[in-house]
């Protein structure tokens, strides 16, 4: 065995990877594997009967409830990830291009809001948003407004707001390093033929740095689509997204074959949709080659 240990590059590769084989196993695919299995049990008042059934996704699929709560996930978590790249880019542009000194001190600012609790940052924008926050106290102040604007919290809005300063850091990050690795030679032929700036930038920046904006929108879009804290602190009866009813199946409703079913459903449509996303990518990428 030891002769075999030392001869084998792969089994020493997967000697190094086992204690996180381990982990990722007993942590992720253990309890993934537990809910496939709730999915398709009977929920008999507070007992589990282990029958197998297709009630549980049939309830899923055709509850107009859940196809309106699923509609809803889906347009806060693409428009929040949609304006944290729109907002990030001009950010790691900046620093990639116009940044010569002391850049790893931009980087670790464009961090910071990381340094603080995501409960606290989200309490920080209940306070902004609030009936009587910064924002319509400085209207009123103003005289812009009369009275306070409601619709600020306890709204999709609201939700996306937060989520958007919440993941700021995952779009702008590899965005950057995206923006980073571009050969810079690239830009100077082109403006030596005669490209202007913003020729330049739709040519050969943006292509280029695609793949750090793909990356950027499925590390938001993932994430925010399983998101339930920030909706049910700032967003309310109208801001309240598919996790919500997820955690309450698993709590208050005391229905965790019907909650597994919906979490495992959120899974496999995201990941389709994922998946989706990065093939169209690889097909333009292919035909603009």
């Amino acid at each position: 065995m030891a002769t075999l240990f030392r001869r084998s590059e792969s089994l020493r590769g997967y000697a190094l990877l086992s204690p996180t084989l381990a982990v990722m196993a007993l942590a992720m695919c253990a309890p993934t594997a537990m809910m496939v299995a709730l999915s398709f049990w009977v929920q008999s008042g507070f007992d589990i009967t282990m029958t197998f059934t297709l009630d549980n996704y049939a309830k899923v699929f055709t509850n107009p409830i859940f196809e309106a709560l699923f509609l809803r996930t889906l347009m806060i978590s693409g428009t929040c990830a949609l304006a944290t790249v729109l907002i990030s880019y001009p950010m790691a542009y900046y620093v990639a291009f116009h940044v010569h000194r002391r850049k790893l001190a931009w980087v670790i600012m464009m961090t910071l809001p990381f340094w603080t609790s995501y409960l606290l940052r989200v309490f920080s924008w209940k306070v902004v948003l609030g009936y009587n926050g910064a924002i319509n106290s400085g209207l009123m102040s103003l005289g812009l407004i009369s009275e306070p604007l409601e619709f600020l919290l306890y709204s999709p809005e609201a939700v996306i707001i937060t989520l958007a300063h919440a993941w700021a850091a995952f779009a702008i990050l590899p965005i950057y390093v995206s923006l980073e690795k571009i050969d810079r030679s690239l830009l100077e032929a082109a403006a030596d033929l005669g490209d202007g700036a913003v020729a330049r930038f739709l040519r050969i920046t943006l292509p280029l740095s695609m793949p750090g904006v793909i990356a950027a929108l499925l590390l938001i879009f993932i994430p925010t689509f399983g998101d339930f804290v920030t909706p049910a602190l700032v967003g309310g009866p109208d801001g309240m997204m598919l996790a919500n009813i997820v955690q309450k199946m698993f709590g208050k409703l005391n229905d965790w074959p019907l909650g597994s079913a919906l979490a495992i459903s959120m899974m496999i449509i995201v990941s389709i949709m994922c998946g989706g996303l990065i093939w169209v990518t690889r097909q333009i990428k292919e035909r603009a080659i």
